[in-house]
């Protein structure tokens, strides 16, 4: 009586996770943003938010939890119930780039979360302050050869994307430059303007208002190909520097146990959202490419990111606590 309980429950189980996709969703749908609000983050995924919160006929909550670098998010969203009315958004820094750069970190990028999808990438472009005499990679590899460990580079933060960014640049090159970290984006382009810095490596979002009136000057986007916000500016590739590609993707993830059904239900949604032309050109507005690609791509993305950052940290000796 006992064996045939136990194969009864375990029949049990799959077949109400299968009920619950089927009627999903009945509730509201929490989306934790581990950044401040009103940053890169909420602005992508807000309008995609809203297209999928009028398809799923449920509102979809965002749940701003920012510190440590995303950490404290991610972790939230870890140790969430996996039923599918908690999910997270993240980038390529907080899931890709902290496992390599902090020493703890409490959450595993691959185990504990299931991708949904990559909805956007943004390029990175690297700017300059006009006073620096070079107006392309070729010209700026060539001073900073010249000029070993004078040139200076802003980030927003020690093992962030654009600190990362600027170590594959000096190991592709083989330069040295000195790394000057801010708390943001916000202050890093400030005293990027001001001439306090030299060099900043940030998203073409962040780069363009200050490109156009001419208060920093464009050295190249850090992409395979042009950005279609500023398809005037040559890639770095293209200019002389082979493989270097930095920029962030943003993609939403489930914890990890989350039934099969409602990830490909929200995998469908995502991509019929970003079928909108009002959420595509809104993606385009902020030089982001609307992507949408599968749960399985979207893992394979993250298991060569982590990789690819683990490899630039160790080189250049890149440790946070």
């Amino acid at each position: 009586m006992k064996m045939r309980q136990v194969l009864a429950a375990l029949l049990w189980v799959p077949a109400l996770a299968l009920a619950q996709a089927q009627g999903y969703p009945v509730k509201a749908i929490r989306v934790i943003n581990p950044y401040t609000p009103g940053g890169g983050v909420d602005a992508l995924f807000r309008p995609l938010a809203q297209k999928m919160s009028e398809a799923l006929k449920q509102q979809i909550v965002v749940d701003n939890r920012p510190g440590a670098n995303g950490m404290i998010g991610m972790e939230a969203a870890a140790k969430a119930a996996p039923d599918g009315y908690t999910l997270v958004v993240s980038t390529t820094g907080a899931l890709a780039m902290n496992v390599s750069v902090y020493k703890k970190v409490p959450f595993d990028p691959v185990r504990d979360y299931v991708p949904i999808s990559n909805y956007a990438e943004s390029p990175f472009m690297l700017a300059a302050h006009p006073s620096v005499p070079a107006k392309n990679i070729r010209e700026l590899i060539a001073l900073a050869k010249s000029h070993p460990e004078q040139l200076t580079y802003a980030s927003f933060g020690v093992g962030s994307s654009a600190h990362l960014g600027m170590e594959l640049l000096s190991m592709l090159a083989g330069v040295k430059m000195i790394h000057v970290p801010y708390k943001g984006s916000v202050p890093m382009v400030t005293d990027l303007v001001a001439g306090h810095v030299m060099l900043s490596l940030d998203s073409v979002q962040s780069l363009m208002p200050v490109l156009r009136d001419g208060r920093v000057r464009a050295i190249g986007i850090a992409a395979a190909k042009r950005s279609p916000a500023a398809p005037d500016i040559p890639t770095i590739i293209e200019s002389g520097l082979p493989g270097f590609e930095v920029g962030s993707w943003y993609g939403l993830l489930a914890p990890a146990g989350t039934p099969p059904e409602i990830i490909k239900r929200l995998h469908a949604e995502v991509v019929r959202a970003l079928a909108s032309s009002e959420v595509r050109e809104r993606f385009q507005s902020f030089g982001s490419e609307p992507l949408g690609n599968s749960p399985d791509e979207f893992a394979a993305q993250i298991r060569s990111d982590i990789a690819k950052w683990a490899k630039v940290a160790k080189s250049a000796n890149v440790r946070a606590d």
